[in-house]
């Protein structure tokens, strides 16, 4: 047999995109160790000046003047594939990627970011590109962004997302719900004790871990921090920051004057044993984010939810009892309340996140797509 060979985009606007990406190329590895896979940016295609204005400027926005990214978003959820939007987000890139795939010569193609998906599906149409297209949906809701005539597969989270692609207009056949695939690394088992002795936090105390996103963009992580660090019932946390600096140098004061145990990091590559140890995740709603801790199994409170995206991801979270969302302060620190003095909440919590997720997300979604490949070779042979 010959040697596989992958052709994987993702993009750096917000991390999850390219966790699943590294979360598809550790099961393909797995599968097959010669694989060749090559993992590119779809921002690198892109004049760099216009990629890190696009790049700061979303962060900007979702940091900033979140309900001015929710406008963007729902006003730009149901546009047509031929609008005058569309066809100039489909020509970001478009000869550099022809050229790009035309060198490689790609047996698969793989995108967890959607507007590359699109510019290449526009190619696939046009009969420039020949080689099988899959669409990543990294989200647990429907957008218009996600949806382009010419990509063979699409690979999705739950059964309301295919029902919305199918809706409008996809072929049920060409859509699969393994999950959106997040690392092997999610399903394993850690020491609870080891990882708590390492982290300097206590045995017997509840654990609550507070993410801020690889960006710091959880509106009120500080305020978060200090409702932990000052409550009046046994409780202990873990911070992460992410890229935050300046989040993470705030909260110095707050920490060294806390009565409960914190343990405060600012970018961490062990998101996995952090939350294999917490009893509580209070995080933003990125789907990577939120399809990781329902593969830990751990209850989620989302606290002050970005309008968009993050909002259905959310909403679709509080719908399947995996997740609560916060408003303000009073409401979070009613929500942790209420859950840490009723372990049975927090049972069914975690018993609805292991209905939502198979397990081997990332397994289940590379069968698929190889599986595809398969059936395409097999009818070119008889072609």
């Amino acid at each position: 047999m010959e040697q596989l060979n992958v052709l994987i985009f993702s993009a750096t606007f917000g991390a999850g995109h390219v966790r699943a990406a590294e979360a598809i190329i550790e099961a393909l590895r797995t599968k097959d160790p010669n694989v060749k896979i090559t993992h590119l940016d779809f921002g690198a295609f892109l004049n760099k000046t216009f990629n890190s204005v696009i790049k700061n400027t979303y962060i900007e926005l979702i940091k900033h003047t979140p309900k001015l990214w929710g406008k963007f978003y729902y006003r730009t959820s149901k546009i047509p594939p031929d609008s005058a939007f569309q066809r100039f987000l489909n020509g970001l890139g478009r000869r550099e990627f022809v050229e790009l795939i035309q060198e490689l010569q790609p047996d698969l193609i793989i995108c967890t970011y959607p507007t590359v998906a699109g510019v290449l599906a526009q190619q696939r149409l046009k009969g420039v590109l020949n080689v099988p297209l899959v669409t990543v949906v990294t989200d647990y809701a429907v957008h218009s962004q996600w949806i382009h005539p010419g990509v063979d597969l699409y690979i999705v989270g739950c059964e309301g997302v295919s029902k919305g692609l199918i809706a409008r207009g996809i072929d049920p056949r060409m859509i699969r719900i393994t999950g959106i695939p997040v690392s092997p690394k999610f399903e394993l088992d850690y020491d609870r004790a080891v990882v708590l002795k390492k982290l300097n936090l206590e045995l017997d105390r509840p654990t609550v871990l507070v993410m801020g996103g690889a960006y710091g963009v959880l509106g009120g992580a500080k305020a978060v921090s200090k409702i932990l660090a000052d409550a009046d019932y046994p409780v202990q946390s873990i911070i992460v920051c992410g890229r935050d600096e300046k989040l993470y140098k705030s909260l110095e004061p707050l920490i060294e004057e806390s009565q409960n145990p914190v343990a405060c990091f600012g970018f961490v590559k062990n998101v996995e044993e952090l939350m294999s140890v917490s009893d509580i995740i209070i995080t933003k709603s990125g789907g990577l984010t939120v399809s990781e801790a329902l593969t830990k199994r751990v209850p989620m409170v989302i606290f002050k939810p970005i309008p968009g995206q993050e909002e259905e991801n959310a909403i679709y979270l509080e719908r399947i009892g995996a997740g609560r969302v916060a408003k303000d302060e009073e409401e979070l620190e009613n929500i942790i309340v209420n859950l840490l003095n009723n372990p049975r909440d927090l049972e069914k919590m975690r018993r609805a996140a292991a209905k939502a997720v198979r397990g081997r997300t990332a397994e289940q979604a590379v069968h698929c797509m190889l599986e595809l490949l398969e059936n395409r070779q097999n009818t070119q042979k008889i072609g």
